[in-house]
């Protein structure tokens, strides 16, 4: 069914006889008998008098103030779903005031982004990139105003990497996949972590894609600290806790054992998982591997490391280990914190061939193997279809 959006009057409209809902809160589409010069068009499923879906997508700013995020992830969803009938808008929490939001629509025909008044949507995918609009009150708001309109919401937010710790300690089955991890206390705690391990992580509960990493190891006779473009020494734990105790005490920064890898040709080899929610829990989209240069401390390409594809070193134990750190990982999640549509793991095997899981992170970036992001265009675009039947 055609429905239209006049821009000289900011409103969208339907020229069928029946009564047509669109958006979220099944607002009625005005009906007319003619068609303003120059509107917008979209050709939409209809299914119980209510077209759709229409699905907004979330994002920021930036400091200029100008849209942030995945464009190209947003284009190529908004034309996945004019391709199965449905509609896509991108928007911020800044951009709704008196119950009316102003949406950027992408036209396929036009190869740009139109500025439209929106009506709420059937569903929000949250692709907000940065960590601080997630704590400004816009936001904040929004989550509001959605549970208020019973409007379906994904994925929460950005994880806490030590909070994320904490809640899979708790699970009965993922809990055996964690490296030990400890706060970063004082001097003593950093000391007795280092004293038992040799070597080991500290992170940035925030970070991501490397940023922030750092790794501590004794080598020789003195400490050795490095991060992806910083190597330094330190005689000892007081001389380096002098230098660096403080950002790591402010920025609440946690120690974890560093998992010596199973080495393959040299190099560490990691899982990067992409997983969806389905009808019945979750599965598998796809499984990429990140293969670290030498030496390197993280396997990110960003700083060095290399694709290779996850067939090469495939195996039934692989396989089951992958499956049920989605399934279970994404069941938790969803019970704690809220619904994860998408999420991707991090995670590892290490020398002595026992399975870890390092991260996980409800804003996957897109995988640069063009089947796996394929294939997520298309589960993601079923989920927003499913917001429809609830």
């Amino acid at each position: 069914m055609k429905i239209y959006y006049s821009n000289s009057e900011s409103s969208w409209f339907h020229t069928n006889e029946e009564a047509i809902s669109f958006g979220g809160t099944r607002e009625l589409l005005a009906q007319r008998n003619f068609i303003n010069p120059g509107s917008f068009c979209l050709d939409l499923n209809v299914k119980d008098q209510h077209a759709g879906p229409l699905v907004g997508i979330l994002t920021g700013r930036k400091k200029d103030n100008t849209l942030a995020g995945n464009g190209s992830l947003f284009i190529r969803i908004q034309e996945e779903l004019l391709r199965l009938k449905g509609c896509s808008f991108v928007f911020t929490a800044g951009d709704i005031s008196n119950n009316q939001i102003k949406g950027f629509i992408y036209s396929p025909d036009q190869k740009a982004w139109e500025q439209m008044i929106v009506p709420y949507p059937d569903v929000v995918y949250n692709r907000i990139p940065f960590r601080r609009n997630e704590k400004e009150s816009d936001y904040k708001q929004l989550l509001d105003l959605l549970k208020d309109k019973n409007i379906p919401f994904f994925n929460p937010g950005f994880i806490n990497k030590f909070q994320l710790y904490l809640l899979l300690q708790e699970h009965p089955i993922l809990k055996a996949f964690l490296p030990d991890t400890k706060p970063i206390e004082n001097k003593n705690s950093i000391a007795t972590f280092l004293n038992k391990y040799n070597s080991i992580y500290l992170k940035s509960p925030e970070s991501a894609s490397g940023k922030g990493l750092y790794k501590l190891e004794y080598s020789k006779e003195c400490l050795l600290f490095r991060s992806c473009s910083h190597r330094e020494t330190f005689l000892n734990i007081e001389e380096f806790w002098d230098q660096w105790g403080s950002l790591l005490q402010s920025r609440k920064y946690f120690a974890q054992e560093a998992i010596k890898p199973l080495s393959l040709g040299g190099y560490r080899n990691d899982f990067r998982i992409l997983a969806h929610a389905n009808f019945s829990g979750y599965e598998v989209t796809g499984v990429g591997i990140r293969q670290s240069a030498i030496q390197a401390i993280t396997t990110h390409v960003p700083h060095g490391g290399s694709i290779r594809p996850y067939e090469e070193i495939r195996t039934k134990e692989h396989d089951h280990f992958i499956k049920t750190v989605v399934e279970e990982a994404g069941k938790w999640l969803s019970d704690h914190w809220g619904f994860f549509g998408e999420f991707s793991i991090d995670a590892g095997v290490s020398s002595k061939g026992k399975y870890y899981l390092f991260e996980i992170n409800s804003k996957p970036m897109s995988f640069d193997e063009q089947e796996i992001e394929n294939k997520r265009i298309k589960n993601l675009c079923r989920l927003f279809s499913q917001s429809l039947n609830g």
